[in-house]
């Protein structure tokens, strides 16, 4: 994948995007890692919310059949490349949308990576990837994204229960990122209040993506169960006994996105059906 620097290159991705449409009022928001699961979920709702939306990810192919599936009604969402773990990659995405949309309105911090690993074999590559992508990936998108948006601009990190302690985690890494990300949070909603933008952070319970199903069926075969099993013994261990489609996380981040959320700030919202109570 090419990189996208601060001057775009014509040939790349992000600077093919086409003109932009318009949102509500013309609001334009960014999702990363919106080719699949719970980002891929974000983005068709804030589509259908009535954003114009800059649709990212590392994965092209993937990305550009999300913004085919979001344009089949006429509509003029675009699709970016990037990998969110580089720097300039960063700066060249949020440029992009400056350049082609002229507004960022909604930053969505999507983009992640995980993989279950025992506690005693993480290793230090494992965790340097993990947090590269999930945490330092997040501050920099925040940072240049915060640098260029106007006053009333929002932005919507995706952390985990898994950040606040919840045993069931895939691993110590992700969940140390996740942990990160609710703090930045925190710190960038006062450091940014002042400008005018606010921070919030959406921590899923157990969802129901390639990832989640994934990581059921590698827990059930070294249990030797059946994957079934594992996820009616999770199910049983949250208060509403539903687990999350990606779909109801898409639905809180659209919540934040919005001015029916105009005072909140700083907070980070759990949608696991009553698992952690904090």
């Amino acid at each position: 994948m090419s990189k996208l620097g601060t001057e775009m290159d014509p040939a790349s991705p992000a600077s093919q995007m086409g003109d932009p449409g318009q949102g509500p009022d013309g609001d334009v928001a960014l999702v990363t890692g919106a080719a699949h699961g719970i980002g891929k979920a974000v983005a068709q709702a804030l589509a259908q919310a009535g954003f114009l939306v800059v649709v990212s990810d590392i994965d092209a192919p993937a990305g550009e059949a999300v913004v085919r599936d979001l344009n089949a009604g006429g509509s003029r969402h675009q699709f970016a490349a990037a990998d969110m773990r580089n720097l300039l990659d960063i700066s060249g995405l949020v440029s992009s949308v400056f350049e082609r949309c002229g507004r960022l309105d909604v930053l969505v911090n999507n983009a992640a990576t995980t993989r279950a690993i025992d506690f005693l074999e993480l290793t230090e590559a494992d965790w340097d990837s993990t947090l590269d992508l999930n945490a330092k990936g997040y501050f920099f998108a925040m940072q240049e994204a915060a640098r260029r948006m106007e006053s009333g601009g929002r932005i919507v990190n995706m952390a985990s229960i898994a950040g606040k302690g919840w045993r069931e985690t895939s691993n110590i890494a992700y969940a140390s990122s996740k942990g990160a990300v609710i703090t930045m949070t925190r710190i960038a909603a006062a450091a940014l209040g002042p400008l005018g933008i606010r921070v919030n952070a959406v921590c899923p319970g157990m969802t129901k993506t390639d990832m989640m199903l994934d990581w059921l069926a590698r827990r059930a075969s070294a249990a030797g169960v059946t994957p079934e099993q594992i996820l009616e013994d999770l199910s049983g261990q949250v208060p509403l006994g539903l687990l999350n489609e990606p779909s109801d996380v898409a639905a809180a981040v659209v919540f934040l996105a919005t001015d029916a959320s105009r005072t909140i700030t700083g907070q980070s919202i759990n949608v696991d059906g009553g698992t952690l109570n904090d």
